[in-house]
């Protein structure tokens, strides 16, 4: 069970605030809902309290696995299927796994293919969304702001 002011990640979403924690009625039934405020984007999520596991929602990073994801970020680039669509469909597991490691593995092997032969343009935005959803938990984590954390995330990208 999360608290109003816990810093959560939403997996395909990124990092917010617990905001508040609202009884709400939607198509006729009646549930708790933890509103979650998501910095970058400005938007709001709101995630029923009895869909949290399912919906892999979790704490954010600490300080040691900061220096973990910074790892992940400047060792080498893993192996990737070369038909785009079956490293798009692994790359997509990754992102939807919730997991900061898995993210950050996407972003650095996208970037990193990126940088030598280029992306398809459903790469391009998956490469962008995963970072998005990785600087959020970074920022959140750090306690940086967004521009400071960028530029941290593009110094082990390149």
């Amino acid at each position: 069970m999360f608290n109003i002011g816990d810093k959560v990640v939403y997996p395909m979403h990124g990092a917010g605030i617990i905001e508040s924690i609202e009884e709400k009625e939607i198509s006729g039934e009646k549930l708790r809902y933890y509103i979650i405020k998501l910095p970058m984007g400005e938007m709001k999520a709101m995630v029923p309290l009895n869909k949290v596991k399912e919906v892999g929602l979790r704490q954010v990073i600490d300080e040691g696995d900061i220096l973990k994801v910074f790892e992940v970020l400047k060792s080498e680039s893993t192996n990737m299927p070369l038909n785009w669509n079956h490293r798009y469909r692994a790359n997509l597991e990754k992102i939807k796994s919730g997991s900061i490691f898995e993210v950050a593995e996407v972003v650095r092997n996208l970037a990193t293919r990126d940088r030598q032969k280029g992306l398809s343009t459903g790469e391009k935005k998956m490469l962008e969304n995963a970072r998005r959803i990785l600087l959020s938990e970074l920022v959140l984590a750090q306690n940086d702001t967004e521009n400071r954390m960028d530029e941290i995330l593009e110094g082990y990208l390149n």
